[in-house]
């Protein structure tokens, strides 16, 4: 082999290496997952959001971490095996409990009128197990502080046949609007009236700020 041949062969080998140690510089960047910096406090406040959908009543808890939504947990309020509280009940504390056989389970523990402490145990218990299971996948794209427009799109375009799972989703929608910021766009999303993409956010209505029309719930 000439000496030409040589350096050429020396360049190319050098050149490969140079693409590899970028192409894996480049994959390790991709793949650095987002940290979670805060630990769940065992006790979270806990805002409890009502609505009503095909004239069942809903009710939802959701669990705030620094005023930021941390997990939401939703069901049927009136269900047999459901939750009743008292309508005057709109905030209270999420209580993440261990177990004897070291599973976990979270209460929700609010004051009644005369100050008293009231528990209900086993929010995990009450729900449909499926609606259970859809908050806790809610709760984990929550926790890594996804932004709560784009949540709530991720829920709005869930494709689901269940008709009372379409209403569990719609009350999860409802719930999160309230903690979007005032003007933020809501993107992907048209003006039903002029049919323009101008709907913002606001006091969790989305107002579109050509035709002026509004929508909440």
């Amino acid at each position: 082999m000439s000496k030409k041949d040589k350096k050429k062969k020396n360049e190319n080998e050098t050149n490969k290496d140079n693409d590899l140690s970028t192409a894996e510089e480049k994959h390790g960047h991709i793949c650095t997952p987002p940290e979670v910096v805060e630990v769940r406090p065992k006790v979270l406040d806990c805002d409890v959001v009502r609505f009503q959908n095909n004239k069942e009543k809903w009710v939802a808890f959701v669990g705030l971490l620094d005023g930021y939504p941390y997990e939401i947990f939703t069901g049927l309020q009136d269900d047999d095996e459901g939750i009743v509280l008292p309508k005057s009940v709109t905030k209270g504390k999420v209580i993440k409990q261990t177990n004897p056989d070291g599973t976990h389970r979270y209460d929700f523990q609010f004051e009644n009128k005369r100050g008293y402490k009231t528990t209900v145990e086993g929010l995990s218990e009450k729900f449909n197990p499926e609606y259970w299971n859809y908050a806790k996948l809610i709760s984990g794209v929550l926790r890594y502080r996804m932004p709560i427009d784009h949540v709530i799109h991720l829920v709005g375009s869930l494709q689901l046949n269940d008709e009372s799972i379409n209403t569990w989703k719609n009350g999860v929608e409802r719930a999160l609007k309230k903690y979007v910021t005032d003007g933020t766009n809501a993107s992907g999303q048209t003006c039903p009236m002029c049919g323009q993409e101008t709907l913002v956010y606001q006091e969790g209505c989305l107002i579109c700020t050509n035709c002026g029309a509004s929508r909440c719930g």
